[in-house]
């Protein structure tokens, strides 16, 4: 009997040895549950194609606004990160197929382990980083129509670019400062970090709390009361000019902002509930670690090209 199932590697002949699988890798595979083994190449195949689709249409049809256009290829290239995170999680159960436990403290210990969770960590962090900016500049453009000035060419780029450096640097601190943050990505087989455990160095378990109880909180707030400031603006210019001709433009408004916050809550909500569990000492089966990566935090990913480009009205029209 070991604290972690990983140390059954270190005495191969033992008939039984305990406990086989962590919730997330067993004795054979990486990922235990069969499910999870199918589902991680079709929503790897489905993030991926679904992001490199819109960013074609969107290089090919020419959009009224340039910027907007800009935000959301962006959006595309952090979001497909996600993607090609899923394949390379795939590819590696694949490789170690039947025989994981006895490469798995090699393979969280990896170089390769370190670098596809912070390929992770920069895709959700970056998304969700353009996602408010994005929100925050519709929401100005919408409430405040007239004093609002515009973001041009050269500050979009500016934004963009700020926003990706960020996201690189919040993913890569726990690579460079490796005496604070110990084995921050390797701490399971998906290499990504979103439980807490007694092992865990503070300064890690404060540097995940800060991303995910503090930037990630903050900014899903944010996306949430400015989409119902949006509804609710609109609602009022509506009423006020003839509302039996916008009613149906208002439902179907209403029906986008729903929507988009609701993947946004499927996507974050249960991954704020899981850190603060986590850092209360509350034991977290790694089933659930393991359907949170392959299943939730994809969601946004999976969903945003069709959200913010597929369904909109203009660019079905120019299609």
């Amino acid at each position: 009997y070991f604290k972690k199932f990983q140390y059954c590697s270190s005495a191969p002949h033992v008939r039984s040895c305990k406990p086989n699988t962590d919730g997330i890798s067993s004795f054979e595979h990486l990922l235990a549950n069969i499910i999870l083994r199918v589902f991680v190449w079709v929503i790897a195949c489905v993030t991926c194609l679904g992001n490199l689709l819109v960013i074609c249409m969107r290089s090919l049809v020419a959009a009224e606004n340039s910027q907007h256009a800009m935000a959301i290829k962006s959006l595309c290239c952090a979001d497909g990160l996600m993607g090609i995170y899923l394949f390379v999680i795939g590819a590696f159960d694949l490789k170690y197929s039947g025989e994981y436990n006895k490469h798995a403290q090699g393979w969280m210990g990896s170089l390769q382990c370190q670098l596809l969770g912070s390929l992770a960590m920069l895709s959700s962090e970056v998304s969700v980083l353009l996602l408010t900016y994005m929100t925050l500049e519709k929401y100005f453009s919408i409430v405040f129509p007239f004093s609002h000035h515009r973001a041009g060419r050269r500050q979009t780029v500016s934004v963009l670019a700020a926003i990706w450096l960020l996201g690189f640097s919040l993913s890569l601190v726990p690579l460079w400062c490796k005496e604070s943050f110990g084995n921050y990505y390797g701490r399971n087989g998906v290499c990504f970090p979103l439980q807490s455990d007694l092992g865990e160095r503070p300064s890690a378990r404060g540097y995940s709390t800060t991303i995910y109880l503090g930037l990630n909180l903050a900014a899903f707030i944010t996306i949430v009361f400015a989409y119902t400031g949006m509804f609710y603006s609109i609602r009022v210019t509506a009423s006020r000019t003839a509302p039996r001709s916008v009613c149906s433009r208002e439902v179907a408004i209403a029906k986008r902002f729903f929507f988009i916050v609701i993947t946004d809550a499927l996507c974050w909500i249960p991954i704020f509930l899981l850190k603060l569990l986590s850092l209360l000492q509350v034991e977290i089966p790694g089933t659930v670690t393991s359907w949170v990566v392959i299943f939730i935090l994809p969601i946004n990913s999976a969903l945003n090209p069709i959200l913010y480009t597929i369904t909109t009205a203009p660019f079905q029209e120019q299609l």
